[in-house]
């Protein structure tokens, strides 16, 4: 009987090893984030929590893939090829004014800077002009704001990375009434 269980684990470890990968990936991943708690402890808001958890997720899953795969002999020539790939078009993005891909990457510079957050009142500069809110929401392509006036404004990511940004300390008063003018003319 010893014989015969010892000839199956020999003839079956790859398998063992990657059923042993799959049972490992949940304990590591409570580890990691875990660890991400203890380091950001008060740091940042939880909308940037949730985030930093999903792509620490991607991250831990990632890795044991890519060592799952050099396990089972694949070569991982495509993949840095293909990741490379990826490098230079996010550099590219980071150039292009009005790609997707620049909402993207800008989203992934909104992440990791710390600056802005839900509910923040913030005033976007635009040349002579600029757009005031309170941020209610912060996507993948796009900053939802909301006026105060009561009304959305959606702001793309790639424009709020580049424009200068006020962090206001408190709501701005509401904008005055324009009063209707007057047509010089005959009354209808």
């Amino acid at each position: 009987m010893p014989e015969t269980l010892t000839t199956f684990l020999l003839a079956e470890y790859k398998l063992i090893v990657t059923l042993l990968f799959i049972f490992l990936f949940p304990l590591l991943l409570k580890l990691a984030i875990k660890v991400l708690h203890k380091i950001t402890r008060g740091k940042i808001d939880l909308h940037r929590q949730q985030r930093a958890e999903l792509l620490l997720k991607g991250l831990v899953g990632a890795v044991l893939l890519c060592l799952l795969l050099v396990f089972w002999g694949i070569e991982l020539r495509g993949l840095l090829v293909l990741g490379s790939s990826l490098f230079a078009m996010l550099g590219v993005a980071m150039f292009a004014a009005w790609s997707l891909l620049s909402n993207l990457t800008a989203f992934l510079i909104m992440f990791v800077q710390n600056d802005y957050r839900l509910g923040n009142w913030v005033r976007i500069i635009d040349g002579a002009n600029f757009i005031e809110g309170c941020i209610v929401e912060m996507g993948l392509m796009n900053v939802v704001l909301r006026h105060v006036d009561g009304h959305k404004v959606v702001y793309p990511n790639n424009l709020f990375v580049t424009r200068p940004v006020w962090v206001l300390t408190e709501a701005p008063a509401k904008p005055k009434q324009i009063a209707e003018r007057r047509v010089l003319g005959p009354k209808k």
